[in-house]
């Protein structure tokens, strides 16, 4: 029986579908978490071990002490624990990404170095640190290093908007990343142009296409909360595909060469702008947006891949789309209204409610989490997008408000 180490961050919205998958298919799985008492309980993981995720040198040497028999691969499922997968499959001659690759894709300003030393588009920016100040033009946009999500991105329009977003940015990286006192922020030129997102998978350092998202919401700030993706993407042929050439040319300059990428972008008269290229699947449940595209679970994908498993995709013409529902505002999640009105409307195939009645919440740029997440199938891009419009309308979320939160 083949044997996975899987890296589970409890916040991440994804674990349960990849447990699900590795039982199905019949993988053993050993689980790590960064904290262990909260998943103990759960089916399937037996043994667990509690790491820091965001110490992976000691957290590899704890792994490998505590391991009795081989494991087949090592696969985190989200940000938090790509180092360390990468110091792991190092260390046990297992393929993947190394870990060099894997820190400039965690890295915002060591991926902006890489774009301008590759000559893809890059705007201008600096690296803000210990009060240095290299003031770009109007509008500009501060981003924490390596927070995922859009946590603690902000666009300024002014010098008060770019201190307030300064400081609001630091204490945000701060309470997020160990690091933050010695990371700094990234201010960079504002990109203008609509966003999309590419979901690929490395195969020998080529670059396979398995979707290609339209974020149809404009994305221009203050806040960068993203809402709505939907595939296949209605930009033209030819600028689908400049959009692939730069996300491999970007993969083969990184060192990326093994696994599955989530890159996003944007586009305008002035070509492709990569914002970030990480080497992990789409983050929260929208991957499951793709089981009717490829046919099987994102997530089954990513374990034969690992395990060099037979893989066979299909193809279907429908279009699909997901919706990560906001959250408007900071305070107590409550509860929510008009479920079965949204379930009812046409071309959606579900709406799963993550937020816990009880649960403390905080809006963009603050939290990386969503109230929910809403799936539409449909047989044209357009109508997948309308009814996740639709259906969202007729939810009404009680949420208390709570000043205090968050800061």
């Amino acid at each position: 029986m083949p044997r996975v180490l899987l890296l589970l961050p409890v916040a991440s919205y994804r674990n349960q579908d990849f447990l699900d998958t590795a039982q199905r298919l019949g993988i053993e799985v050993v689980c790590a978490a960064d904290h262990c008492h909260q998943l103990a309980a759960q089916q399937g993981l037996t043994p667990i071990l509690s790491l820091h995720f965001d110490q992976p040198e000691a957290a590899a040497e704890q792994v490998l002490t505590a391991l009795g028999r081989r494991i087949h691969a090592v696969l985190a499922v989200d940000d938090a624990g790509v180092e360390l997968a990468a110091i792991l499959r190092d260390r046990m001659n297992l393929p993947g990404n190394t870990l060099a690759a894997v820190r400039v894709s965690r890295d915002k300003l060591a991926f902006r170095q890489l774009l301008l030393e590759t000559g893809l588009n890059c705007p201008a920016f600096y690296h803000h640190h210990n009060a240095i100040d290299t003031r770009l033009p109007y509008p500009v946009v501060v981003k924490p290093r390596r927070l995922s999500a859009s946590r603690g991105v902000m666009r300024a329009d002014t010098d008060a908007e770019f201190n307030c977003a300064i400081q609001q940015a630091q204490r945000i990286q701060q309470r997020a990343d160990r690091d933050a006192a010695q990371l700094g922020l990234l201010v960079e030129a504002f990109i203008p142009g609509p966003e999309y997102a590419l979901e690929g998978l490395l195969e020998n350092g080529q670059l396979r296409v398995l979707a290609l998202f339209d974020k149809p919401d404009p994305l221009d700030g203050p806040h960068f909360e993203e809402t709505i993706y939907v595939t296949p993407s209605r930009l033209a042929g030819e600028q689908q595909q400049a959009i692939q050439h730069c996300v491999a040319t970007a993969c083969v300059a990184m060192g990326l060469t093994h696994g599955v990428i989530h890159a996003e972008m944007r586009v305008n008269d002035r070509g492709v702008w990569l914002l970030e290229i990480a080497a992990r699947s789409i983050g929260g449940l929208c991957g499951r947006m793709l089981r009717t595209r490829l046919g099987i679970p994102l997530e089954e994908l990513i374990l034969r891949h690992a395990l060099a498993l037979p893989i066979a995709l299909s193809t279907d013409s429908d279009a699909s789309g997901v919706m990560m529902i906001p959250v408007p505002l900071r305070g107590i999640y409550q509860g929510v209204d008009g479920l079965d009105a949204a379930r009812s409307v046409p071309h959606i195939d579900a709406i799963q409610i993550s937020a816990r009645p009880g649960q403390r919440i905080a809006s963009a740029p603050e939290s990386a989490s969503y109230l929910g997440f809403i799936f539409s199938r449909a047989a044209t891009p357009a109508q997948a997008e309308a009814a996740l419009r639709d259906a969202h309308a007729r939810l009404t979320f009680a949420i208390q408000p709570d000043l205090t939160l968050c800061k």
